[in-house]
């Protein structure tokens, strides 16, 4: 054996290690993800979280969502998708995670506002499609973000008055508290029925969807 073969082994050989080592890492952190999710159960869903979908829909899934969040606007029209695909079975629940401060706290108050007026879809619609209007630098990044609600038929005197409240703002901390208890780091996160998703590919999310409905269709 030459030299340079023995150099292309031992490249082989570092690269599968290599390899190993990264899919051990990958189920480890997925079933630690699944323990720490069963333990904070209660903390996965609340009375108070917005519901797209059936609300008694056997599969749910579980959004740890930032309005700001780019990967989150990239992946919503997959989870409508989805959705559409399983009407009677699924729903989506929508928990807030506004990591990008205040930008995403602004929105989460604009899309509470709206949901108090029965136009929260078509609201999260106009923000995520107007997304880098007012998630950039400006003091004009909040305006923005009202006006595009405004187009989506937000009655901005009323909804000024429902976060004046204060509703919104205890919502979102009972979010946070919650983020942190399940060990949320990223957005979107996924669960599904309580099983965490391992990566944020919209076709893994179908493929698990589609798992749970199945099992509950063969349910008697």
């Amino acid at each position: 054996m030459t030299r340079r073969h023995i150099v292309f082994l031992l490249a082989l050989v570092a690269v599968a290690t290599f390899v190993a080592a990264v899919i051990f890492y990958q189920r480890h952190t997925l079933q630690a993800a699944t323990l720490q999710a069963a333990e904070q159960a209660g903390a996965m869903v609340r009375p108070h979280s917005p519901v797209i979908g059936s609300v008694g829909a056997p599969v749910t899934i579980v959004e740890f969502f930032d309005p700001a969040c780019e990967a989150c606007k990239a992946v919503y029209p997959r989870v409508k998708q989805i959705l559409a695909a399983f009407p009677r079975e699924t729903r989506l629940v929508i928990r807030y995670t506004p990591f990008h401060r205040e930008a995403s706290v602004e929105a989460v108050r604009i899309l509470e506002a709206a949901r108090s007026q029965g136009r929260f879809e078509s609201v999260l619609e106009a923000l995520l499609v107007g997304q880098r209007a007012w998630t950039g630098q400006g003091a004009k990044a909040t305006d923005r973000a009202w006006a595009l609600a405004q187009s989506a038929g937000l009655d901005v005197k009323q909804a000024r008055e429902h976060i004046a409240s204060g509703a919104v703002d205890i919502l979102l901390a009972q979010d946070v508290l919650d983020l942190k208890a399940i060990g949320v780091r990223a957005t979107p996160t996924f669960f599904v029925n309580g099983k965490p998703l391992s990566s944020t590919d919209p076709e893994q999310l179908f493929e698990q969807v589609e798992s749970e409905v199945e099992r509950v269709r063969k349910s008697p």
